[in-house]
């Protein structure tokens, strides 16, 4: 009997272990794919006579809030920004408003893409909450399309802003109040749609707004605008183009960082030979020589001068309508010395000029103590050109394919302000055959004027060659190297051959810039025909969307 009853027993055990493996091999269902939804709000969405000073808006399932200080607009906007809580997972979340609204006026709460289920962070997209302090609900819209005005793609989470034209308008109010309606591109959308809005005339302006404050700072942010008031009820798609804003001249107090050089910083574009200020050092009444120079890649000048012994010296600056003096005092240091270096390596191009740098500027060029050769040793002639701004001496020779040539510069052929001479200097310089290289023709149609800057860019966006067109419609990039390119007309209006920002007190738009819409594949020992029709605008890719790790 206890036999038969251990037995029964032990096979009991052994359903209950199987049984409990098969509870446990959980296989799974459907992947949920359901954004939370909305059960009930207190106000009730588009509530009107709203009094209060706090919202609860309840979901069906657990949410979460994600990047909500980037996601979330609230048009108008508020001085006091709202407290939303809770910051954990839940299924609601109160708004208490700590600023006190304006009478008459509809308010929107998007919260874009932010609210999200707990499980697997399926956004409520868009979702916005709305009430007006009035009667009614505003209910026009506005919508359009935000660009960069040069480059390829535009930033994520631009805002786009209307202000109210009333008596009390001033263009400055960008700087200085906040829009009267707001939204945002998000971090997906090249457009915008402005909603709620009620009848009336108003600035529109787009804004990369980097310190999340609703104000234009024109040394940080960008701004594009549409340069004539617009009205609502309004059908128009508008376009804006955003741009930085170039700053007027304007220098700082210079350093000394040698015993020869001074380095002054600036603001504004001097890049261009007219638009560089004046400078004159003194020394008491006494103007010292000096020459002015470019810092490379930064927004600086360097001021050379012979050394002297003195313990404090005088700059005056001026361009334009600006003016500024500045003294410092000078200590006995290390001086700069000459050294010359190339700027390419051995493997050149037909169309880049051979280049060297000098660390200091040069002021005396002797052509009669260099020589140029190829590989049989034949003379090969050649002229120089010398950018003293860029401290950079050009050499053009007409090269052949498959070639190497050599070059010699003797001491005494090169002295810089220092009176310092070059040492021997010797470098070699490659070409490759014309074979291994590709052309690109490029006819551009639909011109709607000229002249017209044509660029040849890489995948990156880093220029490679330019052309410029007074009434051509064919360019030429003859000889380059085999890879993915790009092209970008730009509408040169004010013809200094260069692509100028634009101005928003001015009302001045930045020049227009075209992309070609592909990449343009040029291989070795090919020909390539590329039609470029400049009415037809770029439409960037919209981002691809990866799938969430499991």
């Amino acid at each position: 009997m206890l036999k038969n009853n251990l037995k029964y027993i032990s096979i009991f055990l052994l359903l209950l272990i199987i049984g409990c493996a098969k509870r446990g091999s959980i296989t799974g269902g459907l992947k949920d794919t359901i954004a939370p939804v909305l059960k009930t709000s207190f106000p009730k969405n588009f509530n009107t006579n709203f009094k209060g000073n706090e919202i609860k808006l309840v979901f069906d399932e657990n949410i979460k809030l994600k990047n909500l200080n980037k996601q979330l607009v609230i048009s108008p906007p508020m001085k006091n920004e709202p407290l939303i809580l809770p910051t954990t997972v839940s299924k609601f979340i109160t708004i208490k408003i700590k600023d006190t609204l304006q009478p008459n006026t509809t308010y929107s709460f998007n919260f874009g893409q932010s609210i999200a289920d707990n499980n697997e962070e399926n956004p409520l997209n868009q979702f916005k909450y709305v009430f007006s302090t009035g009667d009614y609900i505003d209910s026009l819209s506005l919508s359009g399309t935000v660009k960069d005005a040069y480059e390829k793609e535009v930033e994520s989470f631009v805002s786009v802003m209307l202000y109210e034209v009333n008596d009390t308008f001033k263009d400055s109010i960008v700087y200085t109040k906040n829009p009267r309606y707001i939204t945002s591109t998000l971090d997906s959308l090249k457009t915008f749609r402005l909603e709620n809005l009620k009848a009336g005339k108003y600035l529109l302006v787009a804004m990369k707004d980097y310190n999340n404050n609703n104000k234009f700072n024109p040394k940080k942010d960008k701004i594009g605008f549409s340069k004539q008031f617009i009205t609502v009820p309004n059908d128009t798609i508008y376009e804006l183009a955003l741009f930085r804003q170039v700053s007027s001249f304007k220098a700082y107090k210079p350093s000394q960082v040698s015993g020869n050089r001074l380095v002054m910083g600036y603001e504004g574009k001097i890049n261009k030979t007219n638009s560089r200020p004046k400078i004159i050092l003194k020394n008491h009444n006494e103007i010292i020589p000096s020459i002015v120079t470019q810092l490379p890649k930064k927004d600086s000048l360097q001021i050379w001068y012979k050394p002297i012994k003195t313990d404090s010296l005088a700059l005056a600056v001026a361009q334009d309508k600006y003016n500024a003096n500045f003294s410092f005092k000078i200590k006995d240091q290390k001086k700069d010395s000459l050294n010359i270096a190339r700027v390419q390596n051995s493997g050149s191009n037909f169309k880049e000029r051979f280049t060297l740098e000098s660390a200091t500027p040069l002021v005396t060029f002797d052509n009669s103590k260099i020589k140029l050769v190829n590989k049989g040793a034949i003379p090969v002639p050649f002229t120089t050109e010398y950018d003293e701004f860029n401290q950079k001496l050009y050499f053009d020779f007409k090269k052949e394919p498959a070639e190497d040539y050599s070059i010699s510069i003797l001491p005494g052929a090169l002295i810089d302000f220092f009176e310092k001479s070059n040492d021997t200097l010797s470098y070699k310089i490659t070409t490759k055959s014309t074979d291994e290289y590709g052309n690109l023709s490029v006819s551009l149609q639909n011109v709607k004027q000229f002249p017209v800057i044509v660029e040849l860019t890489d995948t990156k966006g880093e220029i490679l060659g330019t052309e410029y067109t007074e009434k051509n419609t064919t360019v030429d990039f003859n000889l380059i190297e085999p890879g993915l390119y790009t092209l970008r007309a730009i509408y040169d209006e004010n013809k200094n051959k260069e692509w100028d920002s634009g101005n928003y007190l001015e009302k001045r738009q930045a020049e227009e810039v075209i992309y070609f819409s592909k990449e343009i594949d040029v291989r070795p020992n090919w020909d390539v025909n590329q039609i470029f029709d400049l009415s037809i605008p770029y439409i960037p890719e919209p981002k691809k969307k990866t799938d969430k790790k499991e």
